[in-house]
Order: structure tokens, then sequence, then C-alpha cells
């Protein structure tokens, strides 16, 4: 049963679901996301709010992982009780997920308006190596690296979705069964759910935020102003 909630079934799967809540977030709120910890920090370079970002995914979704294998893990809870919050729990982990990737990507001055190729920006720093190869290859005939694929003026819509097709594909049997696991710890024993819980989610964090560092190269020294790729490296 725990099973197959993280595989595909039909023409939804759960955690691509629960991803683009995150992906579809408005633009104004990760701007203004960003912005506010700049105003907290106005002296600091894009190094130092970066890490300010990924502290407080960490933060967040380790707590989130916390109280979710607590609850799922109480004897009085039947097994569909606790599919239940932990899907719940899942799904938030992933749209934080989303989140901190496309608020990295406005601190690099990328453009994160158009909502399919947020879903390829996302999609390709989840999955890794394996994600950021797979659209490097699609974008040789369009521009310098990778992050060609978020100009519009640069790469056509229908590039676009052809890679998401692949990536989703990627995304769903290997991402979906590395989260499944960190699910069925969750539904261990009472101590032992909360402790994996905790411990799962800021395991899949840390894996998040050295995809998305490498993804995305070094942080800029100074505050970008958006523009096209080669007018910075990507």
């Amino acid at each position: 049963m725990a099973r197959n909630w993280f595989r595909p079934t039909g023409d939804a799967h759960p955690l691509l679901a629960a991803l683009d809540k995150g992906i579809a977030v408005p633009t104004p709120v990760i701007v203004g996301s960003v912005a506010r910890i700049r105003r907290a920090h106005p002296d600091e370079p894009p190094a130092l709010i970066l890490a300010r970002l990924e502290k407080r995914f960490l933060d967040t979704v380790t707590s989130s992982g916390a109280a979710v294998g607590a609850a799922a893990a109480i004897p009085a809870a039947g097994t569909g009780t606790a599919l239940a919050a932990v899907g719940g729990e899942t799904a938030f982990f992933m749209a934080a997920a989303a989140l901190l990737t496309l608020s990295i990507a406005e601190v690099y001055g990328l453009p994160v308006e158009d909502v399919e190729r947020r879903r390829t920006l996302v999609l390709a720093v989840a999955l890794g190596d394996s994600g950021t190869m797979l659209v490097q290859r699609a974008m040789e005939r369009f521009g310098n690296g990778w992050l060609t694929v978020l100009y519009p003026g640069q790469v056509p819509g229908t590039a676009v979705r052809v890679v998401n097709s692949a990536l989703v594909r990627k995304f769903a049997l290997k991402v979906g069964t590395k989260q499944g696991l960190v699910t069925l710890g969750k539904l261990a024993p009472m101590g032992i759910g909360a402790v994996v819980g905790a411990g799962g989610n800021r395991s899949l964090g840390h894996v998040l935020i050295r995809n998305a560092r490498k993804a995305f190269g070094p942080p800029p020294a100074n505050w970008p102003t958006p523009g096209p790729p080669a007018q910075r490296p990507v």
C-alpha cells in the first residue's frame, strides 16, 4: 500500500503533483521572499543570502518531518491515517524544494516567470547531474549552458515541453523511490518514526541543496541584473 503511494498511477504521480504546487507559486511571492531577507541583511552578498535560504529550507523540512513521523507512529492511528499524514507532509517537502530552487534562481537574477520553464529548472535540480545533463544535451543547439532553457527568446516552448516530458519520466522513477523509502521509515514505531522523519527529510534536503549548488554554479559576487545567459556564467 505504501509503495503504490509513491509510484505512478494512471495519469498522476503524487510527488509530481506536489512539486507542481511549489512551481505554481506566484512570482511576486518568490521575489518578495528573497527581498525580505535582503532587507533584513542589506550588506550581505548573494552567497550569504543563499546560505540563509538553504538554512530556512532545511529547518522547515526537518521540523515538518519530525512532527509527521511522530504523528504517523501513534498506535491509535490506522495505516490509512498515517499514510494521509505522511502524504501531506511529503507534498509540503516537495513544494518547499520547488520554492527553494526558484528562490535561488531569483538570487542569481534568472527569470522564473514561465511555469513550464520553472518545471524544467526544478525537475533538473531535483534529479541532480542526470537532470541537468539531459537539459544540457537538449539545449546545445540553442545557447551556452543548460540554463538557456529559462529564456523564451532563445528556446521555444515546444522544445521545453519535450525536455520536461523526459524529466518527468526520470523524476517519477528516481525521486519517487527515494522519497518513498523515507516515508516507510516514518511509519515506524513512535520515537523511531520521528527520528527517521526528521533525519530523512534533512538528508533529502541536503541532497537537494548539493544538487542546486552544482547546477547553478558559484554564486555571483554581486547582485546581478537580469539578462540573457551570455551576460553571466551558466
